[in-house]
């Protein structure tokens, strides 16, 4: 509760054009912002710019930001609508890499169903990839998954359930 308070006391004081309550917002959101990107685009640099294409996107619509409404989900629908598009815009150039994505330092260091594991997340959909990445990684609930990337509950149920039988298959290849 008192986080809450905190953050839209936050929010609020950069919509008045605050630059350090504006620093404290992205520092406390950034690495999940990152990581959203990352997991949804399988590349670092490009997860990069995308997070910090969507703090600024975010920073550019501040004033029209709700501050009754959590900041994190606001900011995770700019990045994962962003990662997703960066997808089928490469999806369409046809660029692969040529090793898959880049592992994590843990995974580097065990092989095996780790590295399975993200080989089969970027094998999805971008799509179906944005709403595991936003269910079994930053653990929001499907409803909260439903108002971030503005779908109704019955389609992120069903790119979980296809998303996870694709992700199923492609562990035990």
């Amino acid at each position: 509760m008192a986080s809450e308070r905190r953050e839209r006391a936050l929010v609020r004081d950069a919509q008045r054009g605050s630059v350090e309550a504006f620093e404290q917002l992205f520092r406390s959101h950034w690495p999940r912002a990152y990581r959203a990107a990352l997991l949804v685009v399988g590349d670092a640099a490009a997860a990069e710019d995308i997070a910090q294409e969507s703090f600024l996107a975010a920073v550019r619509a501040l004033d029209r930001f709700d501050r009754r409404r959590p900041f994190g989900p606001w900011l995770h629908r700019i990045v994962v609508n962003r990662a997703i598009d960066w997808s089928r815009a490469r999806h369409l150039r046809r660029e692969t890499f040529a090793d898959g994505p880049e592992p994590a330092a843990a995974e580097r260091e065990s092989p095996g169903r780790a590295q399975a594991l993200a080989a089969g997340l970027a094998a999805l959909h971008p799509e179906q990839r944005a709403v595991i990445v936003l269910r079994y990684l930053l653990e929001y609930t499907p409803g909260e998954i439903a108002r971030i990337l503005d779908l109704p509950r019955g389609t992120v149920n069903s790119r979980l359930r296809r998303g996870l039988d694709r992700l199923q298959e492609a562990v035990r290849e």
